[in-house]
């Protein structure tokens, strides 16, 4: 079993940063590659970016290239997303996931409650 605990979203202007932190609870986080999903009001949960079990690779979503960077700590149990840059169309729920591959949601086996992003223009 595996709970994950997302923080570290709130309110910023357009062009501000946030860091969120996923952490993880449970078997040996290492295990498990991650992704971030987000989801705005009306709109199908979508991907955001992956990281394999090892840190090694990283994937993101075209929209967020270039401004999301993933990483993780497994000696903290956590994983991260900075975001740089950020833009009122990236405000949504953003959730953390773990034991998936890629872009499919329905591949992650646990999620986070998720936690609230909002840009203002």
């Amino acid at each position: 079993q595996v709970q994950l605990v997302e923080s570290g979203g709130g309110l910023v202007q357009a062009g501000g940063s946030l860091r969120l932190s996923c952490l993880a609870s449970g078997r040996t986080f290492s295990t498990y590659a991650m992704g971030w999903f987000r989801q705005a009001p009306g709109k199908e949960r979508e991907f955001v970016g992956s990281i394999t079990r090892r840190g090694q690779t990283t994937y993101y979503a075209d929209s967020v290239k270039g401004r999301f960077t993933i990483s993780r700590d497994d000696a903290k149990n956590t994983v991260y997303l900075q975001m740089n840059s950020l833009k009122p169309e990236d405000t949504a729920v953003y959730y953390c996931a773990a034991g998936g591959y890629g872009s499919n949601r329905n591949t992650y086996e646990y999620w986070g409650q998720g936690t609230q992003v909002t840009v203002s223009s």
